[in-house]
């Protein structure tokens, strides 16, 4: 398992690097990118989601052992991180959908408002939908939660 954190690890260092080469190696127009640097990208790519894929099957491995053990020792496995911060992107995922839904919404309720004051009421029930999105993720989480 720590094997596939460090190789993520390496993935990412070598993606920044790469950033940071094309920082200040910057490409020139008409001149075609060396032939490594789509492979390199490729491959770092690939990597890391292999990585990820391989964390995410050993992880729920982990979890589902045994779990008195873990919980004689108090201690959170690396397993147990795993299925915690998989709980926390329900929440997290719904309030980017929630803040991408609740900021047209609002922008448009307040020009209704603005040239017809009754419309008030319809656009705060407008405005509480959106917001509904981040309560289902946070209820998710919550029912997720319960389970670990």
């Amino acid at each position: 398992m720590y094997f596939l954190v460090a190789l993520m690890t390496v993935s990412l260092v070598g993606v920044i690097a790469l950033g940071l080469y094309l920082e200040l190696n910057p490409l020139r127009k008409g001149v075609s990118p060396p032939r490594w640097l789509k492979g390199t990208i490729g491959v770092n790519l690939i990597t890391f989601a292999a990585a990820q894929v391989g964390l995410v099957a050993f992880g729920v491995q982990e979890v589902m052992a045994q779990a008195p053990a873990a919980e004689a020792a108090k201690e959170v496995s690396v397993g147990l991180g795993l299925a915690l911060i998989g709980i926390g992107i329900p929440t997290a995922l719904s309030s980017i959908g929630a803040a991408l839904a609740v900021g047209p919404v609002g922008a448009a309720a307040l020009a209704a408002i603005a040239e017809k004051p009754e419309t008030f009421g319809r656009s705060l029930v407008y405005l509480g939908l959106a917001e509904g999105i981040a309560i289902y993720g946070l209820v998710l989480s919550i029912l997720m939660l319960g389970k670990v």
